[in-house]
């Protein structure tokens, strides 16, 4: 994708400042809090702590906190740009962290490039870290960096760049041999590039069987030879004995290509020449060594790998650092092995062997994701990672004998993975990505605003959605110079403009509405309205979603898309849904938007559009119907219309996990309903989805949590249109109008119709 160097410069400095902050986990409301968190009550601690070590992990962060450390001498491929100069990368590593495997992280940039003083300033942190994470540190100190500090140091220490690039590469190879019936101690392999991923990569590929005498190696210099003197002795255990001139030379016959160089240094021509069935790992970024479609069209018996997330085979060391250190940590392993590596590269493969979740199918909007050639190695959204390389790192900790803290029950420990993410983590991830596999055209009614322009070049770049923008052309144009907006194929339609498709869509409306006391006359007047023309472009299959209300009330704009669209078969009533992406997990809000007061028996359609669209988003529904009374503890008109609803909605929909009525906080607590509501089918779990009695509650609770909840809000998605129409909030961000976006694409892609 393109990236705007205003918009990364924005993201990085709008405030707070920078990507990460540090959040207290306990109360610290109260004087007794404080003591409690400060003096005197830390003393305690601190006292358990001097008289068993240990006890840093019982009374400290520490078994769940990363270091990610840099002294920015070889940062991503800007080169030695400096310390205080790798701190965006080293906050976003620390943000992968937290992301896919839960681990806190701190950044720490040293200001040292002297070896001997960076492995001093390092070790001297070990009391405060669970895990260090060396990062862009360049070769070949890197190296002896790293061996010193795994010497000294009795945590988990790793430099991903090494060590990560080589046991995705590893997991991918095997893979590759396997559908090729290749054996690794047999396999002729030639290597372009000698910094810190290829040799690492060489390395775990030996301990894999590969022959050492099977394998030569280019720099930019040449070809590794054991003539050369001006290489580093870790480079020089690869040198050959072999007489070549060239990269061309050393491909003949041979059975696998690694990049880890530079772009284009891969002629096609050289394909030819290579075994039967060859691998390329052309991993060079963001260029490959040869380009995908180039190599694949030479030998379409080529089995390749890029870094790439828009080619099959992504190599992407997310795959493999977060879970690493996860499984490493809760064993609080004293490093990380050989054998704790070998573990994440036969877990990362033996996982891609295994059929793909629908989930993963459906964000990656490929169903036919399976292992063979274009699948080597798990997606980097596939929620099963974390189950799968964590625990099997753990294991190979523990038996090699580096494990403090042993993992007894496997089945609890899984679980316990699964809830320190929460599913929200990668909700959005899922949506995005299955829109980016087939954008659909979404028209924006309110064209000529600043955000919508702003969303639409995002969608544009970022290939989720093919925008069509309502409104004046050059005023839209105007405000996309002012604000250095590139709308190059973003549709611009000026629906004053259009005389002979507005005639056509007023003919179409009159139709629709003449028994419903609408005039020809009045359906031409509302064509020049920009929310009527954009739902008649979605009803006549010129735009594929609808995105609108940005600038006016809800109610003001729904009535087009009802008028124009409505409801689907056998739906009376639409109604909404806010996603609530909080730590704990995603939660579902209904109705939060549409409808005022809905009846008991209007209340069991809300709780049906919702289960299915709580489906939709990978979640199985655990509804609670709330009100302010837990199961008749109190009276009322609220509560009994809830109580009706959920028998109703009950009887209707016999296997859904249903409840009510309940305070909302108790649906929300397993503790408190399996201490006084253990009859409750809600108990072992506690709800992840609330439907309201009225669009008076849903809305006040969505909003406080927006304000002051700590999550993150997504809609509203509106529920039970024919076709996909969106209704945003009131004076959503720019942000909000991408995610409900990408919800649009993924919905008319689904269905063809509403949500």
């Amino acid at each position: 994708m393109k990236i705007n160097k205003q918009d990364a410069l924005n993201y990085h400095s709008q405030s707070p400042a920078g990507k990460i902050e540090v959040v207290p986990t306990k109360p610290v409301s109260t004087q007794l809090d404080l003591a409690l968190a400060y003096s005197p009550g830390v003393a305690e601690p601190c006292l358990a702590i001097a008289a068993n070590p240990d006890d840093v992990y019982k009374y400290t962060a520490k078994g769940n906190l990363v270091a990610v450390i840099s002294n920015g001498t070889a940062v991503l491929g800007l080169g030695n740009i400096g310390p205080a100069a790798s701190k965006p990368v080293m906050e976003g590593k620390g943000v992968l962290f937290k992301k896919f495997a839960g681990l806190d992280c701190f950044d720490i940039e040293i200001d040292a490039t002297d070896p001997d003083e960076f492995i001093r300033i390092v070790k001297a942190l070990e009391p405060t870290f669970g895990g260090i994470n060396l990062e862009d540190i360049k070769a070949p100190e890197c190296f002896q960096i790293e061996t010193a500090l795994r010497e000294q140091m009795n945590i988990p220490l790793m430099h991903d760049d090494q060590h990560g690039t080589a046991i995705i590469t590893a997991a991918a190879l095997l893979n590759a041999l396997a559908l090729v019936g290749k054996k690794i101690d047999e396999i002729q392999l030639v290597v372009s590039g000698a910094g810190a991923a290829a040799v690492s990569c060489l390395r775990l590929y030996l301990a894999l069987g590969l022959k050492k005498e099977n394998v030569v190696v280019f720099d930019k210099d040449g070809l590794i030879h054991v003539g050369r003197t001006n290489l580093a002795p870790i480079q020089m255990q690869f040198a050959t004995t072999r007489r070549l001139n060239n990269l061309g030379e050393a491909l003949v016959g041979a059975d696998m290509f690694l990049g880890l160089s530079a772009a284009n240094v891969l002629p096609a021509e050289y394909l030819l020449a290579m075994a039967a069935d060859p691998i390329v790992f052309a991993l060079a970024n963001p260029n490959p060594e040869i380009e995908y479609d180039l190599a694949m069209g030479t030998r379409p018996d080529l089995i390749m790998a890029t870094g790439r997330s828009d080619h099959p085979n992504q190599v992407n060391n997310v795959l493999g650092f977060p879970y690493i250190f996860r499984g490493a940590m809760d064993v609080r392993a004293t490093e990380i092995n050989e054998a704790m590596k070998l573990a994440a590269v036969h877990a990362l493969a033996e996982l891609s062997r295994e059929p793909v979740p629908d989930m993963v199918n459906r964000a990656y909007g490929d169903n036919t994701l399976a292992f063979g050639r274009s699948y080597l190695i798990p997606k980097p959204l596939d929620p099963r990672l974390i189950t799968t390389v964590s625990p099997a790192v753990a294991r190979a900790a523990m038996e090699s004998g580096v494990a403090r803290l042993p993992i007894t029950d496997w089945v609890a420990y899984g679980e316990q993975l699964h809830a320190r993410l929460g599913g929200n983590q990668k909700l959005m991830n899922r949506i995005t990505s299955a829109a980016k596999s087939g954008p659909k055209r979404v028209v924006f009614a309110e064209g000529d605003n600043y955000k919508v322009l702003k969303a639409a070049q995002i969608l544009r770049d970022e290939g989720i959605a093919r925008p069509i923008v309502l409104g004046p052309q050059e005023k839209i144009e105007e405000i996309a110079r002012a604000n250095n907006i590139d709308l190059e194929g973003c549709e611009i339609v000026n629906i004053l403009k259009e005389d002979e498709r507005r005639a056509e869509f007023a003919q179409l409306l009159y139709q629709k509405r003449q028994r419903r006391g609408m005039t020809l006359y009045e359906g031409r007047r509302l064509m020049r309205e920009r929310n009527y023309y954009a739902a008649m472009m979605v009803e006549t299959g010129l735009a594929d979603a609808c995105i609108t209300g940005l600038t006016k009330d809800y109610g003001k704009s729904i009535i087009p898309a009802l008028q124009v669209i409505g409801t689907e078969d056998g739906v009376k009533r639409v109604s909404s849904m806010y996603i609530i992406q909080h730590k704990r997990g995603p939660y579902f809000f209904a109705d939060t938007t549409v409808n005022i007061d809905p009846t008991a028996e209007q209340m069991v359609e809300i709780i049906g559009l919702t289960a299915r669209a709580v489906r939709f988003f990978d979640n199985e529904p655990r509804i609670a119907v709330v009100s302010y009374s837990n199961f008749g503890s109190n009276a009322g008109a609220l509560p009994e219309k809830t109580r009706r609803a959920t028998e109703l909605a009950k009887a209707r929909y016999p296997d859904l996990l249903l409840d009510g009525e309940m305070q909302a906080n108790v649906a929300l607590s397993p503790g408190l309903l399996q201490e006084h509501y253990s009859f409750s089918p809600l108990a072992e779990k506690g709800a992840n989805t609330l439907v309201f009695p009225n669009v008076e509650s849903g809305n006040i609770a969505y909003k406080v949590l927006q304000e002051i909840g700590g999550a993150e809000l997504i809609g509203p998605v509106l529920m039970g249109m024919r076709k996909p129409v969106h209704i945003l909030q009131l004076g959503a961000s720019v942000r909000d109008i991408v995610n409900i976006a990408a919800i649009a694409v993924v919905d008319a892609q689904s269905s063809g119709k509403g949500m």
